[in-house]
């Protein structure tokens, strides 16, 4: 019994360490024109990782803009992209300070939404002379929906389309009414613990912007506002632990960038207003809102669409997602990115949008 309790151990070490150590890799895709590769890349003078999938390079790129800040996807976005994977080169990207690529050693002055803007920029022009494309199609989810619209804004030229999932509308007014939501429902449901924690709070703007706004998504979270079908820390964790293309120091890495992104950019945005400052755009934009999001709540991001002035726009409800429905109805939301793609390429053909 001993010996069989040593062997145990010594299995469970050679476990754990293979799990810390192993290299990043991704699964191959069939095909003499596909690609599976992880890259680090020069992005803003630091090195930054990507994931880039897809069975034919001759397809339309498609890069992905996650959340957070500070909330990547590349240790569980196999899960939900294979279908795309066929119609697109998919890209996603730990944007800097995030997940892969995150440093101790990144200067805390460079996490800016200006420096984030520049550092998609230089992705996209890598991306489209690497893959011989004039323009990519760019997904943004959240606060990727806030770097995408000034990535539009200022290179429109660089973007077929604009697909917003979450969008963050105005930095003050969102926070005001995921405030009122979650007090509603805990006045509702006659939670005083939670009631207790939002008037501790107050009503934002808060005080404390990083521990306030996490003391009002845990009860957020609780009444349905942030994920419904889903759970999305589960899926990091277990990708950290799983998934080829993470390793668990990248689950490591993970967990530190994720702080360091909300210490030094968490209500960076107080100021933002897209209805008031961005009132037109030069780019196809397609919003997709989940009924129950009161994470960037929807109410706000349709009120923007119906005021937005763009070459063509859309607005498509998910009614069974909160604030994930890129995951939480990925067949659907898949089966539209791939629709966006044929109506544009088609349009292209006919001498109405010019790219390739």
């Amino acid at each position: 019994m001993k010996l069989l309790r040593k062997i145990a151990i010594v299995a469970l070490i050679i476990s754990i360490l293979a799990i810390l150590i192993l290299p990043n890799r991704t699964p191959k895709i069939e095909g003499e024109n596909s690609v599976a590769v992880i890259e680090k890349i020069k992005l803003g003078g630091l090195e930054q990782t990507i994931l880039i999938r897809g069975k034919d390079t001759s397809n339309p790129v498609l890069l992905f803009l996650h959340g957070g800040p500070g909330y990547p996807q590349i240790s569980f976005a196999r899960r939900y992209e294979k279908r795309l994977e066929d119609s697109f080169v998919v890209v996603n990207w730990d944007q800097r300070g995030s997940g892969m690529s995150y440093s101790s050693n990144i200067p805390k002055e460079s996490m800016n939404r200006g420096q984030f803007i520049e550092d998609t920029k230089e992705l996209i022009d890598y991306l489209c002379e690497k893959y011989q494309k004039e323009k990519i199609y760019l997904v943004g989810h959240s606060w990727g929906t806030e770097l995408g619209l000034y990535v539009i804004d200022k290179y429109p030229e660089k973007v077929a389309a604009f697909i917003s999932v979450g969008q963050v509308v105005d930095g003050i007014e969102s926070e005001v009414v995921s405030y009122d939501y979650v007090l509603e429902m805990a006045n509702k449901n006659k939670n005083q613990k939670a009631m207790n924690d939002l008037v501790r709070i107050g009503r934002p703007p808060y005080k404390n912007t990083v521990s306030d706004t996490a003391t009002q998504r845990r009860w957020l979270s609780k009444y349905g506002g942030v994920e419904r079908k889903v759970n999305t820390l589960k899926y990091i964790v277990l990708g950290s632990i799983f998934s080829p293309e993470y390793t668990g120091i990248d689950g490591i890495k993970f967990a530190l960038g994720n702080k360091f992104s909300a210490d030094t950019m968490w209500g960076h945005n107080k100021d933002l207003d897209f209805i008031r400052d961005m009132p037109e755009v030069k780019v196809p934009i397609y919003f997709c809102a989940g009924r129950y999001d009161y994470n960037t709540p929807s109410v706000l991001t349709e009120e923007y669409y119906n005021q937005i002035i763009a070459p063509k726009k859309e607005f498509i409800w998910f009614e069974e997602s909160a604030h994930f429905p890129i995951f939480e109805e990925h067949e659907k939301f898949n089966e539209l990115v791939i629709r966006i793609k044929d109506n544009i390429e088609s349009e292209v053909n006919h001498g109405k949008f010019k790219h390739r």
